[in-house]
């Protein structure tokens, strides 16, 4: 990758840059990590507080539970030509990749996990979230949330269905074999700090 200048946020890739190559650049895991969408590179905004908040109590929640499902923030998950970073992806522990020392694999999966959670940051782009979203669902993702923080509200995407938005009191649809209830009210009561 010669001549290319490094901007905040967004690098251009050559039309001749693969997803392979970029997945050997060095600067790719620095966060925020870098992900590989539609033949560019292109940095994910800090996500902040509520944010970060919001992320740490999800994977909480869902790693408490007495289930086959592990959660986990930040894992780069590469395949059908993206390499993405979701706030938090869960898996089926039977699906997490180890290597022969029987440890997970330092790399990431490449693979559409089983449920991607994205939570909203106000310097990210909607539609670049949801594109990411999508691209799971179609490769096989049974459930992806889009948290907005700023609304209040949950975007629930599922397989060949329209999207529901949920607010207030609604029941957030988890994986079917997850023993979870949980309103948006809920995670978003996460927030308060009691002074």
């Amino acid at each position: 990758m010669k001549n290319v200048k490094l901007t905040p946020g967004r690098i251009p890739v050559p039309e001749s840059t693969t997803l392979e190559e970029f997945l050997k650049l060095p600067y790719i895991e620095e966060s925020p990590a870098w992900e590989y969408i539609n033949a560019e590179a292109i940095q994910k905004p800090m996500g902040g507080g509520k944010h970060s908040l919001l992320q740490k109590r999800l994977v909480a929640i869902i790693d408490d539970l007495d289930s086959n499902y592990e959660a986990f923030p930040e894992l780069r998950c590469t395949f059908g030509n993206r390499s993405v970073v979701p706030d938090v992806v869960v898996l089926s522990k039977n699906l997490l990749p180890l290597d022969d020392s029987g440890e997970i694999i330092s790399g990431g999966i490449d693979f559409a996990p089983n449920w991607i959670i994205e939570i909203l940051s106000p310097a990210q782009s909607q539609t670049k979230v949801t594109g990411n979203i999508l691209h799971c669902l179609r490769n096989g993702s049974k459930l992806g949330w889009l948290i907005d923080p700023s609304e209040r509200s949950i975007l629930v995407y599922q397989p060949n269905c329209l999207p529901d938005l949920l607010a207030g009191k609604d029941i957030l649809p988890v994986l079917e074999d997850l023993n979870l209830t949980l309103s948006v009210d809920e995670v978003f009561a996460w927030l308060q700090r009691k002074i």
